[in-house]
């Protein structure tokens, strides 16, 4: 996980569409959340995001005319509001956030204030690795984390736009175990100044013909005591480090019901701080949703996220 800086970009924010309101930044962080990762965009400026809400909301009705296979429920005919997202900058220079709303549209005679939000997406940019940022050249803009709440119509729609626009690659964002492994030991250790809640490990055993999923919750004391006893540096997580702790988790386990869950897949961690699926979906647990705990705890997450989606697909960054 970079800490580091990244390139200084021209300040050409589009300041009438600046978005910094802590309280809607605290709603977005208690929302679940399906991650993907995003190669640098072409030719994109946070001076046209009202340009950019138009041309989504066209394009959203263009394909409401071709008739698309939509969920059930799934109404296109949708209000399109792409902000900057304040507030979760790692550093200054990091590329500005962007927020994509899709509302509503009122009925008639209903006032505006009643439009309901269907969908909501967010790309940004935490910590930007400078390797990568210097190397990019000035017409790219990196913003390697998508996060989405929300249909897949809507979903698929907004990606294909980007992709289209600003001749991206939006592709899935699959956590492996390892990573997983490296959550469960540095959030253990993670103060949320509230009332923890169990380290939770949920494995799954490839056996046929269904497959077995076997949960593992740790007291949050007794996680904390044990990452402790092993954690040595505050500055630093080492990998022996966080093998050792799922080391003593597993024989722990083991005395009790003679599993080895080293034979397992582990796909699921939750802690105080998220709760993170093999499968790119993560959430800010109970214990940490508050505006600024919250906002806190879930900027952790995205960094390591920022990071992560850098690596899942290297091959489509090279320019």
């Amino acid at each position: 996980m970079s800490a580091a800086g990244s390139r200084k970009r021209r300040n050409d924010v589009d300041r009438g569409e600046e978005n910094g309101d802590p309280q809607k930044i605290a709603s977005l962080m208690r929302k679940q959340w399906n991650l993907y990762s995003v190669t640098p965009l072409y030719s994109f400026s946070h001076t046209r995001l009202t340009d950019y809400s138009r041309s989504l909301a066209v394009f959203i009705a263009a394909e409401k005319q071709k008739g698309i296979a939509v969920e059930v429920d799934v109404d296109l005919d949708v209000k399109v509001t792409v902000t900057m997202l304040l507030g979760l900058k790692g550093q200054e220079r990091d590329p500005g956030a962007i927020l994509i709303e899709l509302s509503s549209k009122p009925q008639f005679g209903v006032p505006v204030s009643e439009e309901k939000i269907v969908w909501t997406g967010w790309f940004c940019c935490t910590f930007g690795d400078p390797e990568i940022l210097d190397f990019l050249p000035e017409m790219f803009t990196c913003l390697p984390l998508f996060l989405v709440n929300g249909t897949n119509t809507f979903t698929a729609i907004v990606g294909s736009w980007f992709q289209k626009t600003f001749d991206c690659c939006i592709s899935d964002f699959a956590i492996s175990s390892r990573d997983l492994s490296w959550m469960a030991a540095m959030w253990t250790g993670y103060d949320v100044h509230s009332r923890p809640m169990a380290t939770e490990l949920l494995f799954s055993v490839p056996i046929q013909p269904h497959s077995l999923d076997i949960s593992y919750a740790i007291h949050p004391e007794d996680a904390r005591a044990l990452w402790n006893d092993i954690h040595k540096n505050a500055d630093e997580v080492t990998e022996d480090e966080v093998q050792l702790f799922l080391k003593c988790l597993y024989s722990h386990f083991f005395r009790h019901f003679k599993i080895h869950l080293s034979a397992t897949k582990l796909v699921k961690v939750s802690t105080s701080v998220a709760s993170v699926h093999c499968d790119g979906k993560v959430k800010n647990t109970k214990s940490s949703t508050s505006a600024l705990n919250g906002c806190f705890c879930m900027t952790d997450v995205i960094n390591w996220a920022c990071s992560c989606a850098v690596i899942i697909s290297p091959g489509c960054w090279h320019y």
